[in-house]
């Protein structure tokens, strides 16, 4: 039986609904551009937000450290 999702994002903390928001919207659009990884992905998406390329505000890590790809389709 094959049913379910190969991986899954999840944060360690509560988190910034907004921050989410964004990050989640910067790892999508980063994984639809093809060959690369969910986990090089949501590590695309993070080094946006310390490099205050998403938007002002985001860079502490409050709004990015939490975020882990757990599971086998990474």
């Amino acid at each position: 039986q094959n049913a379910g999702a190969d991986a899954a994002i999840a944060s360690l903390w509560s988190v910034d609904d907004k921050g989410t928001q964004v990050l989640m919207n910067k790892f999508y659009e980063v994984l639809k551009q093809g060959n690369v990884t969910k986990a090089e992905a949501l590590r695309q998406a993070q080094i946006a937000f310390i490099s205050s390329k998403v938007g002002s505000g985001f860079e502490h890590p409050f709004y990015w450290a939490p975020f882990i790809l757990i599971g086998n389709g990474l």
